[in-house]
């Protein structure tokens, strides 16, 4: 895959840290790019990249009074940041007028392709709605412990561009993918790519969920395609017409699949019989969607050659990242566990079954992802719940609707910035007079050990599992987490002292 951007004048949608790493990569291959950016209307937002010959604009210099865009004249490529959507009026005008529009990943792909950096890395592509950054993070410590030269990169944080130019050279990267980066990289054939589960999610920007598990499988088009077999979503995926299937399960597994058996995670893929790896008791995070990471995270590995000692010393080797199921306190043997990650009704759902009996805080902006199957696929399970962020009336609904036994309570900013609770049923009533997230969060922590004091047969967690995002309340899932933390910590600081 030849590729040649000297002197080409690229236009740079979006001007945060995608942009910058796209910006930096095009000017390196000799392009001439320009960047794109809505904050680009203060002019200090612009300045680094005017300081080095790049010019700046902002969406309305290309939007006409009809929303209809128009596209710079002599732009011949647009690389966009991932949260872009198709239907953007300036990728619309781009659309009709035949000019390509590529996602950051896509243009690191054609870059490394073409050998603009070297030999071609080995590319592991990771996504599903649940647990890619848990994946991505065992499959690196797994490529680490085999004596290669691995790195995580992608939707984890370091861009895949600034992965391409990273000293030392990274021989093989671990990519995780979002919905998003993979609707704009429809080149990406990685060595081997796997669709951990597919659920609602991102339905606002997709439009469906056929046109969601669509871009998710894009990571299926590789040489091997692993696939979460107990997931009806992913299970159901096609994968590219040259590609070999690898199944996972929690349970015995068939010829040409990964699972467990007496408490092992085994190989039936890549090897003669059955090879032994790990046992699952050594897996960390424990519980099954731990698991279920490991046994992806170990079929990547084994599609390229890592051998079973490798994976089992690099599964060994992991630590869950901050804010995937850690307890960050304990109350009278409650653990208090903040999985602020869990930004959808997947996740959060993962989170729950993880414990017998839990009180869930939830709620958040949910991106049109509905709860109802969380709630009903979780309420014996529930001791309680309470509801925060803009759309907690949301998982109220769905409360009443499938576990109308089950207590709830929301908490929210009120309209003179007092913090509100209100117990089903009950009139609502003024807590604090500052309204701020970290306040609504404090309060929405007590009310969870109010209601798992109230439990029986008794409660084992407090759970923040939000199944939503967090940009209505908070900087982003670890503010919120971090939130969560001090709340609990503090509460049981305040019992200990008395």
């Amino acid at each position: 895959m030849g590729l040649s951007l000297e002197q080409t004048r690229v236009l740079v949608a979006g001007g945060r840290a995608t942009g910058v790493a796209v910006v930096d990569l095009l000017l390196e291959l000799g392009a001439k790019p320009e960047v794109m950016d809505q904050t680009f209307a203060d002019p200090q937002a612009g300045a680094d990249f005017v300081r080095r010959g790049v010019p700046v604009h902002t969406p309305e210099e290309f939007v006409a009074d009809d929303g209809t865009a128009e596209l710079p004249e002599g732009i011949e490529l647009i690389v966009v940041s991932p949260g872009f959507r198709p239907d953007t009026p300036l990728l619309v005008a781009a659309a009709a007028l035949g000019t390509p529009v590529w996602g950051d990943v896509e243009l690191a792909w054609r870059a490394d392709r073409a050998g603009l950096f070297g030999p071609a890395r080995t590319w592991l592509v990771i996504t599903g709605t649940n647990g890619k950054t848990t994946t991505t993070g065992m499959i690196e410590s797994i490529v680490t412990a085999a004596g290669q030269s691995g790195l995580a990169c992608g939707n984890i944080g370091l861009t895949v561009a600034d992965a391409l130019r990273a000293e030392p050279r990274a021989d093989v990267l671990c990519v995780e993918m979002s919905s998003f980066q993979l609707h704009w990289a429809p080149s990406v054939r990685p060595d081997a790519g796997v669709v951990l589960n597919v659920a609602d999610d991102h339905l606002d920007w997709h439009g469906s969920r056929e046109a969601y598990a669509e871009a998710k499988a894009g990571a299926l088009t590789g040489r091997v395609a692993v696939v979460g077999e107990d997931d009806a979503g992913a299970a159901a995926l096609p994968v590219g017409p040259d590609s070999r299937r690898v199944g996972f399960t929690l349970g015995a597994p068939r010829p040409g699949m990964l699972g467990i058996v007496d408490g092992t995670l085994v190989d039936c893929a890549f090897g003669d019989g059955t090879l032994a790896m790990i046992p699952a008791a050594d897996v960390r995070p424990a519980g099954p969607s731990g698991l279920s990471d490991a046994l992806a995270a170990a079929a990547l590995a084994r599609a390229v050659g890592i051998d079973p000692e490798a994976v089992a010393r690099g599964l060994r080797a992991y630590r869950p990242a901050a804010h995937r199921g850690q307890v960050v306190a304990r109350i009278d043997g409650v653990a208090f566990v903040d999985d602020s990650k869990a930004t959808n009704p997947h996740a959060a759902h993962a989170a729950v079954v993880a414990h017998e009996r839990v009180v869930l805080i939830a709620g958040g902006l949910l991106k049109g992802a509905p709860v109802d199957d969380l709630i009903a696929g979780t309420v014996s399970r529930l001791a309680g719940v309470v509801a925060i962020g803009r759309d907690r009336q949301i998982i109220l609904d769905a409360i009443a609707r499938h576990a109308p036994e089950v207590p709830a309570v929301t908490v929210f900013t009120g309209d003179d910035g007092s913090v509100m609770t209100q117990r089903t049923g009950e009139r609502a009533r003024a807590v604090s007079a500052t309204g701020s997230s970290d306040a609504v969060m404090s309060q929405a922590v007590g009310a969870a050990w109010e209601l798992a004091q109230a439990d029986s047969p008794g409660v084992d967690a407090v759970l923040l599992a939000p199944a939503a995002a967090s940009l209505d309340m908070f900087a982003g899932y670890p503010q919120r987490g971090d939130s969560f933390a001090a709340a609990a910590t503090a509460l049981a600081d305040s019992r200990a002292n008395r």
